[in-house]
């Protein structure tokens, strides 16, 4: 390569670095273009002079631009939804059986029967348990049997009474002769009522001999054996039974839910037994909603001290036994309606150390941060108790971009529309 090329390309591509500064590229050019430099200019192919102008066009242009701000970030905002709504008292607790009943023998003797399956469901009335009866029958007729004499006895004594008295009428007798046939008699009539007795306590217990459901429910298993001896020192448990249909779910009330109730039964001259008919509704853990409906059946008349709730019992009906004694279930008693409520998106509500908060965006576009007080849950939405207006554009979606203080982008979406997950 000759020389003056070389400088030539040289010069090129220092002009060409665009990362100097301006004076360097100045003090650089008025350095390297002497005389000299401009012959080997003079001498070089076109297509390097080309380069090189094209290099200079390219600086000064880069030096011309200036910084232009982004668009506003898009968010998706809408205002609250406004309609009525049902206040409710949420709570925990626990089914219970309406009836449990154990079953016992009642009168002594072997085991002859086991009349049902364990845990099968049975109606009232059905024999469950049967105990060596032919001993209690032998008694029974045994009692029939002197119930029967006794009555004959009686008949004679007061045919006996009746001679008497026309006799001492006509002075043929003594009044002593009727004075014992009188005792004779009153004898008959108590032994017939001491006979009728017996007879009704060996029928009594000849039905004991026969253990049958006091009410239609489910039995457990059996806890003692066919053959076995029951009832000999102290009544022996055969088994227990229960009811499931209504069911019973007991829960606990707070101090303050109790104050909203009373309140709020107060304004609507609502009386105790009013309260104690209100609608329970009852959902498990695996449900959704809570498709059990019942009523209050009970209603603690105080307050424990302990815990400061109040022990409440609601009776729901259960004829698919779906609710089992001992579960877990979700409570909500619906006390009070208030309309024109303000709901928005679980989703667009933050919190901090000072609480709850929606982002707004008002009329100039910026973003506001509203510290609100949040009510229950209600189809998806959260009510807003308080801190924010019906007309306030709340940001549903691009929360992420969505900065107090500054400007957005609000693309405005229907009341009722679906929430939004946060972006």
């Amino acid at each position: 390569m000759r020389q003056a090329d070389f400088f030539a390309r040289r010069d090129v591509f220092e002009l060409g670095h665009f990362d100097r500064g301006p004076e360097m590229r100045h003090a650089r050019a008025s350095a390297h273009f002497g005389q000299s430099d401009f012959v080997r200019l003079r001498n070089a192919p076109l297509a390097r002079i080309a380069f090189a102008a094209s290099a200079f066009v390219s600086l000064s242009a880069c030096e011309q631009n200036s910084f232009v701000a982004p668009p506003p970030p898009k968010v998706e905002v809408a205002p609250p939804v406004q309609r009525a709504i049902t206040r409710y008292l949420d709570a925990t607790g626990n089914t219970a059986p309406i009836k449990t009943v154990d079953l016992v023998a009642r009168v002594q003797g072997f085991l002859q029967a086991i009349n049902y399956q364990d845990g099968s469901f049975v109606k009232e009335g059905t024999t469950l348990f049967t105990i060596e009866p032919e001993t209690y029958k032998l008694k029974l007729e045994q009692a029939q049997a002197a119930e029967v004499g006794a009555q004959a006895t009686l008949k004679q004594a007061e045919a006996d009474f009746k001679r008497q008295a026309d006799l001492v009428q006509r002075q043929a007798v003594s009044q002593a002769t009727l004075d014992t046939s009188t005792s004779t008699r009153d004898n008959a009539q108590a032994n017939l009522q001491q006979a009728q007795v017996n007879t009704k306590i060996a029928a009594v217990n000849y039905g004991y001999t026969n253990v049958a459901a006091p009410f239609d429910g489910i039995v457990s298993n059996h806890l003692v054996s066919v053959g076995e001896l029951v009832g000999a020192a102290s009544p022996t448990q055969l088994a227990s039974i229960v009811q499931f249909d209504p069911i019973y779910v007991n829960f606990n009330v707070s101090e303050q839910d109790v104050q909203r109730v009373r309140d709020e039964a107060r304004r609507l001259g609502m009386t105790v037994n009013d309260i104690r008919q209100l609608p329970v509704e009852v959902g498990l853990q695996t449900e959704t909603g809570y498709p059990h409906k019942g009523k209050l059946d009970y209603v603690a008349p105080t307050v424990n001290q302990s815990t400061g709730t109040l022990p409440v019992r609601g009776l729901i009906p259960n004829p698919d036994r779906v609710l089992l004694p001992g579960f877990y279930v979700r409570v909500r008693v619906p006390f009070t309606k208030q309309e024109n409520a303000l709901l928005v998106p679980d989703v667009a509500i933050g919190s901090d150390q000072a609480g709850r908060y929606v982002l707004v965006v008002n009329a100039d576009n910026v973003v506001e941060q509203r510290k609100v007080t949040t009510g229950p849950l209600d189809g998806g939405l959260r009510v807003i108790e308080s801190g924010l207006k019906a007309d306030d554009r709340v940001v549903t979606a691009g929360l992420l971009r969505a900065i107090p203080g500054q400007k957005v982008d609000p693309q405005v979406q229907k009341a009722d529309a679906a929430p939004a997950a946060a972006k």
